[in-house]
């Protein structure tokens, strides 16, 4: 991908049905579902509570959307069913429209989240598309909308950050991805948590065989781009977390550098290598 001025309109759909009424929500549904017992399982899912962590153990319980009629619950099942509809909706109008045409602005989209890729006059086509969900009685989210002009700048879309990358060999300035930030933490968080001490109960083999689960997972997804770092990231802070699970286990004193050391994670317990993965990925070595 070259180098060339382009621009990004990133959002989020999920972010647009904050105060819609579930009235509205239902009444859009109801074009598509006309079975009953569907429609009130549906209703019963927008008017869930939701449950928060306060980040000390304790959980909180609050009930919104129920109780305003609007909106529907962060993390509900039925965000992408509802997204979906609406997406088919947005799509269809814009091409109608001419807006693809007339600004070379094309949509790409993956359930709730979309990028519109613009050659230019991006400000024409923010407008337009806020035009279209007012008409689709979705209200704009300025939290989960914004403008980017590439390559000066980036933006994360489906776990990957887009933007100037440099070619290790040749230094060569490209357009290209890698895995964000966000999707690092996350994969961090997961294995601090399956590595934590309050689970030196159960055995090696079952620990190491979920962690090669995850990071197999994790490496087969994000697999484009220079991942050289993020692999290494990852794999260095797995090695550490079972290291240490190891010697609260066994009770070894110190860090088990000398009783653990990465060979013997890899070779004898089978940790996944992800580094070792990168010779079979001919993107991450761009």
């Amino acid at each position: 991908m070259n180098t060339g001025h382009q621009q990004v309109i990133d959002a989020d759909l999920s972010g647009y049905f904050a105060s819609i009424p579930h009235a509205e929500l239902m009444k859009n549904v109801a074009r598509r579902i006309v079975d009953r017992h569907v429609l009130h399982l549906i209703k019963q899912w927008l008017e869930a509570p939701v449950e928060e962590d306060d980040g000390h153990g304790h959980r909180k319980r609050t009930t919104s959307n129920r109780d305003t009629g609007r909106g529907t619950p962060q993390g509900a099942p039925i965000s992408p069913l509802l997204s979906n509809l609406y997406m088919r909706r947005f799509i269809l109008g814009w091409k109608t429209l001419g807006y693809a045409r007339r600004w070379s602005a094309q949509i790409v989209n993956y359930a709730d989240d979309f990028v519109i890729c613009c050659k230019g006059r991006a400000e024409d086509a923010m407008d337009a598309m806020r035009g279209m969900m007012e008409r689709l009685k979705l209200t704009e989210n300025d939290d989960t909308t914004h403008l980017c002009q590439i390559p000066q700048e980036r933006f994360d879309f489906l776990g990957y950050t887009f933007g100037r990358s440099y070619n290790q060999q040749t230094g060569r300035a490209y357009i290209g991805t890698r895995p964000s930030s966000k999707s690092i933490k996350r994969m961090v968080e997961s294995i601090t948590q399956e590595t934590d001490r309050s689970r030196i109960l159960l055995d090696g083999e079952d620990v190491v065989g979920r962690l090669n689960r995850k990071l197999i997972s994790w490496a087969n997804y994000f697999c484009l781009g220079p991942v050289r770092p993020a692999y290494r990231a990852i794999n260095a802070h797995v090695t550490q977390r079972l290291r240490r699970w190891l010697c609260k286990k066994h009770k070894v004193p110190g860090n088990g550098w000398a009783r653990y050391p990465n060979q013997y994670l890899h070779q004898q317990m089978g940790l996944v290598n992800l580094p070792a993965r990168i010779r079979d990925l001919p993107w991450a070595k761009a």
